[in-house]
């Protein structure tokens, strides 16, 4: 490990000297940008300001590593970190001395941000309950440290055509998205035996599609192989000359489905004849009881796990963005009660688990100025403009528009689901398989160029069903808020879930067509 962490840390040098000369404008974006994203470094808007991307694994946050972050918090001033929605940390407005500063301070604590971005094997994301959700099949958590552990132990040699994302889910509710990666790995249970069901070559953004089904099941120990399988695949099949098509799901459309499974076949029987990647996890099936003692109901912050009488505490921030003060006190209830522990979800979303009920109640309480408390409230939005040099709309400031709007005009928000914003086409917020979902974008209204998100409906992931929502049309940005308030009174006047309203199209079109251009 100290040989791999001196190769990284010699790279920060460099870097340095390449940041500092974009700065000068010896150098564009477009360069500056080949080289930074794979150091998990992004220059924001206006190219003075810079964001880098803890990459921390799968969204597991120990606790050496949550007391480095404040110290950083401190150090450079930093207001409020962005939980995004691949499990990672960001930090945003810091020069390029800080950025190469906490890069090289946090690999000497084994946290990185190599790959973070860039044409690289990304963050391995992992259902956030893994291990404590009821009826899960197993916990697949060390699986997804030893993917990430392989895929960090070389990431400085990957050449690939674009990124490449790997997902783990423990259960059906697939709340890693496995269906939805280049390569997801869902667990199940088969004759009393774990296996994981394999799905690969899927993914969001332009051209969009779920992950085909590999139809044989994958033994634990073999997850290696697979990953290696599809990086060959990738690099030999993938388009290196047009960065638009560039990401796995567009080789199946090229080769055929069936050609693609064979590919994908001789790939696999090439890795393991040439290396030996077994994996030696012992698996522990889940068990779910037939009844339980939680007192505690369970909500859009509070759920009962699977162990009697622990609960998790879903803590979400407006749009993402946690205060540097409520993380600290975050980090001192952890540090007090050690049995507790902390992940990213999928969401922006911290997950505090094994809490006892005196737990619990402690950290509601500690949180509740800050901690958004349903489903809408707890909607996602990428960081968008004027933050990011590939965003379009103002993500963020529409997602506060709207809550903003609901709680003045005083609309019920129980029935309303969780909304999606992404500031662009790039899907960074996954607004395509979202039930409510936004992307940003301008259009021509008349004669004035307007702000507008392309609204779609309907997404949804799981083993038995992932469905990419439908595009109903475009509204322009100011009159969204509106439409939101006037579908949250339809379903409160029925007391009905918007995935059920959704049923009755034509009701739903009869709100929406008047904010439609």
């Amino acid at each position: 490990m100290d040989k791999f962490n001196n190769i990284l840390k010699q790279e920060i040098d460099d870097f340095r000297n390449l940041g500092h000369r974009f700065l000068k404008k010896e150098i564009s974006v477009g360069d500056f940008k080949g080289k930074s994203g794979g150091m998990g470094v992004y220059a924001q808007r206006g190219g003075e300001k810079f964001m880098i991307r803890l990459r921390t694994n799968s969204g597991i946050l120990p606790l050496e590593h949550l007391k480095l972050i404040t110290t950083f918090l401190d150090r450079y001033n930093i207001p409020r970190l962005h939980l995004t929605t691949r499990q990672a940390i960001q930090l945003h407005d810091l020069g390029i001395d800080d950025v190469c500063d906490i890069m090289s301070e946090s690999i000497d604590h084994n946290l990185y941000t190599r790959g973070g971005g860039g044409n690289f094997p990304r963050n391995v994301s992992l259902s956030v309950m893994s291990g404590v959700e009821k009826g899960e099949y197993f916990d697949v958590t060390p699986f997804a440290h030893e993917v990430s552990k392989y895929l960090m132990g070389q990431i400085t040699t990957y050449k690939l055509p674009r990124k490449l994302k790997i997902a783990f889910s423990s259960s059906d509710r697939d709340d890693s998205n496995a269906t939805l990666n280049d390569l997801g790995f869902m667990a199940t249970v088969k004759d009393g035996q774990p296996f994981f069901r394999l799905f690969i070559a899927g993914g969001l953004g332009g051209n969009p599609a779920p992950s085909l089904h590999y139809d044989k099941l994958v033994e634990p120990k073999d997850i290696l192989y697979h990953v290696e399988a599809m990086t060959q695949l990738f690099m030999a099949e993938g388009d290196y000359q047009n960065k638009a098509k560039a990401r796995t799901r567009y080789i199946p459309r090229r080769m055929g489905i069936e050609a693609f499974f064979e590919c994908y076949e001789k790939h696999l029987a090439e890795v393991k004849t040439k290396l030996n990647l077994d994996v030696n996890i012992p698996v522990e099936l889940s068990t779910t009881l037939e009844k339980y003692n939680h007192t505690l109901k369970e909500d859009s912050c509070i759920i009962p796990q699977r162990q009697d009488n622990l609960y998790s505490m879903v803590l979400h921030p407006l749009n993402g963005q946690l205060l540097s003060t409520t993380f600290k006190t975050l980090v001192e209830f952890l540090d007090r009660n050690p049995n507790c522990e902390a992940r990213l979800s999928m969401n922006e979303n911290i997950y505090v688990r094994n809490l006892t009920e005196e737990q619990i109640k402690e950290l509601l309480e500690l949180t509740k100025n800050v901690r958004m408390s349903n489903k809408v409230q707890q909607s996602v939005s990428c960081i968008g403009v004027p933050t990011c040099q590939m965003g379009i709309e103002q993500s963020q400031k529409l997602l506060s528009n709207i809550l903003s709007y609901l709680k003045e005009s005083n609309i019920p928000e129980e029935y309303i689901p969780s909304i999606h914003i992404s500031g662009c086409q790039n899907s960074c917020a996954r607004h395509q398989v979202n039930e409510i979902g936004f992307a940003g974008g301008k259009r021509k209204v008349g004669d004035a160029l307007e702000d507008v998100f392309d609204l779609y409906v309907g997404g949804i992931f799981s083993r038995e069903k992932t469905m990419l929502g439908e595009k109903i049309g475009t509204i322009i940005d100011r009159d969204i808020p509106k439409f939101i308030g006037d579908l949250g009174i339809k379903l409160a006047e029925e007391k009905i879930s918007f995935r059920s309203f959704l049923e009755r199209k034509e009701e739903f079109l009869e709100i929406v067509k008047p904010y439609l251009i």
